[in-house]
């Protein structure tokens, strides 16, 4: 019976990492003193062309932590009614250990040594997750505690546009301006437009791969 190839995992392609895409909304800008309101990972697979696509999206509204700050001016853009019991909000702590969990068991099914966040303008939505990872001393947290994949940067460089809704239009993956500022949603459309830019470049990441590879020899 002939044995059936490997199965492609996501480490062998990031240097044992696994790119997981998070979305923040939050009552301001400053990590350390304005609530964390939602938060959305997206947890990437790759088939076995070595081409990447969502898998798994996970999700939590979040309560803020006892003496957060919230700005007028941030819930007028994001829409979130912090009062709503319809949004059956997790304390911090519980919301952390819902969005972790299924992210350290893709770390472990796909090889990998530790979770890196990716985001649009990933280190506000980094800033955020090791804020409340320090204010509920949660000793598991996935994540690299500074490393970062920015599609900013990316579709900077690939598409002209760092604005997240004009690189989707201009990679033709639409946007829809009053889905915008939920986690889920700009999560999962940061996820499309990161999986687009990386996939297109997996020709030059094999072209490199092979060259080093016949180096060694």
């Amino acid at each position: 019976m002939q044995n059936s190839p490997p199965k492609t995992k996501v480490g062998h392609r990031f240097r044992g990492f696994l790119p997981v895409v998070v979305d923040v909304e939050t009552g301001g800008f400053n990590a350390q003193t304005d609530a964390l309101l939602e938060i959305a990972a997206v947890i990437l697979g790759i088939d076995e062309d070595g081409r990447l696509h969502r898998r798994e999206t996970v999700f939590a509204h979040v309560e803020p932590f006892a003496g957060a700050n919230i700005e007028k001016a941030a819930l007028e853009v994001n829409g979130i009614r912090v009062d709503n019991p319809l949004r059956l909000a997790l304390p911090e702590r519980e919301a952390l250990d819902h969005v972790f969990r299924p992210i350290r068991k893709a770390v472990s099914e796909n090889g990998c040594s530790r979770a890196i966040l990716v985001g649009h303008n990933a280190h506000f939505d980094l800033s955020f997750v090791n804020a409340a990872v320090a204010r509920n001393s949660y000793k598991r947290c996935p994540f690299h505690p500074f490393s970062v994949f920015d599609t900013a940067t990316l579709a900077g460089a690939a598409l002209g546009q760092t604005v997240l809704a004009r690189a989707l239009q201009a990679a033709k993956l639409g946007y829809d301006a009053e889905a915008a500022h939920s986690a889920i949603y700009d999560a999962e459309m940061t996820a499309d437009l990161y999986c687009l830019l990386i996939n297109r470049i997996q020709p030059v990441f094999e072209e490199f791969r092979a060259a080093g590879e016949a180096g060694s020899d």
